[in-house]
């Protein structure tokens, strides 16, 4: 689930149960409904409307707190799970759902009758529901289950403790330490020394970090009956190109990954060989975002982002030989992320290639499940085989969403 407050991905929060249904062949276990996602959890754990904690596909748990001693067998990792039950049926079970008594916590309600989950040794230690101050994620020490993925996906060190980097023999005064305890004396520190020039090996400014919501998180958007547009989701790293215009006619250039933005092809990266800087060269996106500007006199800064994949990025390697790079966002300073079919027609002129479109106006489905059964009716564009998945964008691509292959998981990231 994507924090709204910081845009990151979070990894472990508090939810309400939304269901409880039989799983057929299981004598002992039964699935529990959280939004869009099922989940295996014993029979009577759990009732409709509790709280409870979710632990995200594709993460992983502490190997120190005892609570989580039960996952040692599975390298404290928690993947998609296909569970046959001897035969009798066949189960798909999403993520870990675990009560607040399991970390010596209590369910309660606050003065005006919202669900939380609190810490009677502490009451200032508490989690709703729903809302900002639901997360988890750092509380117990919840990280992405691959090596790759935190160095790709998890958060950038916060704007306070790069600015401390960057001034050692300031930050260590006492006096400075103090301050840096408080809010308001963080704002005043970040407002002395916080600010710097934009340099190629810092984030640029007006670029936002990739990462979808999926439809498990957010079901009730299927309520949203109007033409959306289908796109495959392609399985690799993510991949940011951007220019601004700079003085007397000379333009700024970047090239990033996740996190990471790279001012050479020689700066390391997770990579043997730095594969985003690979992309640049390959596709002349240096010259592609030059043009981009020069017919689009009213932008102050344009950004193409998308997936590089193939050999040596993710498990699944397209059965390409050589790397490749396929765009999802194509974003205008004057007029925010273009529309998919409109960044289709204005880059494949480019010679910049695009992530496949399967459906231009497609209605969406009543329940996740139906949406997943439509992400596997078809195979991958790129290849033939089975495909990560689908994103969902609005017409005017404002909104989007991400469904993704439980199937395709357990073949390439279990």
């Amino acid at each position: 689930m994507l924090n709204p407050k910081t845009q990151q991905r979070e990894l472990a929060y508090v939810v309400l149960i939304d269901g409880i249904e039989p799983i057929v062949g299981s004598d002992n276990c039964e699935c529990a409904v959280v939004g869009g996602w099922h989940i295996m959890v014993r029979k009577g754990q759990f009732d409709v409307g509790d709280p409870g904690i979710y632990f995200e596909i594709d993460s992983k748990v502490p190997n120190t707190n005892p609570a989580f001693a039960f996952l040692e067998k599975r390298n404290y990792k928690i993947k998609t799970q296909k569970y046959t039950f001897g035969g009798k049926g066949n189960f798909i079970s999403q993520g870990l759902l675990m009560h607040a008594e399991d970390f010596g916590w209590k369910n309660g309600l606050d003065a005006d009758g919202h669900t939380l989950i609190y810490d009677p040794k502490d009451n200032s230690r508490f989690w709703y529901a729903d809302g900002e101050d639901r997360f988890l994620t750092k509380e117990l020490g919840v990280t992405y289950a691959d090596a790759e993925d935190n160095q790709r996906k998890a958060p950038s060190v916060d704007k306070y403790k790069k600015m401390a980097q960057r001034h050692p023999e300031i930050f260590r005064k006492p006096f400075v330490r103090w301050l840096m305890k408080r809010q308001w004396g963080k704002d005043i520190m970040f407002f002395l020394f916080g600010k710097k020039k934009d340099k190629k090996n810092g984030w640029p400014e007006w670029v936002s970090k990739t990462d979808e919501e999926r439809i498990e998180c957010i079901p009730w958007t299927l309520k949203n009956k109007d033409p959306w547009v289908i796109t495959e989701k392609v399985d690799g790293s993510s991949t940011t190109f951007t220019m601004k215009r700079g003085k007397r006619g000379k333009v700024d250039f970047y090239v990033c990954s996740r996190n990471v933005c790279f001012d050479s092809i020689d700066k390391p990266c997770y990579y043997e060989t730095n594969v985003y800087w690979e992309m640049a060269q390959k596709y002349g996106m240096f010259d592609v975002l030059k043009h981009l500007l020069d017919i689009m006199p009213e932008a102050e800064w344009v950004t193409i982002q998308g997936e590089t994949y193939g050999p040596s990025v993710q498990k699944n390697t397209y059965d390409l030989t050589d790397r490749e790079f396929r765009a999802f966002n194509l974003i205008v300073s004057n007029r925010g992320r273009l529309g998919s079919k409109e960044m289709a027609d204005i880059l494949w002129d480019c010679g910049v290639p695009c992530v496949p479109i399967l459906d231009d106006a497609f209605i969406l489905p009543d329940t996740v499940e139906e949406l997943r059964d439509y992400v596997n009716s078809e195979p991958s564009v790129i290849n033939g085989k089975i495909k990560e998945g689908i994103v969902c964008r609005s017409q005017d691509g404002v909104q989007s969403f991400k469904c993704v292959s439980p199937e395709y998981l357990l073949k390439f990231h279990s």
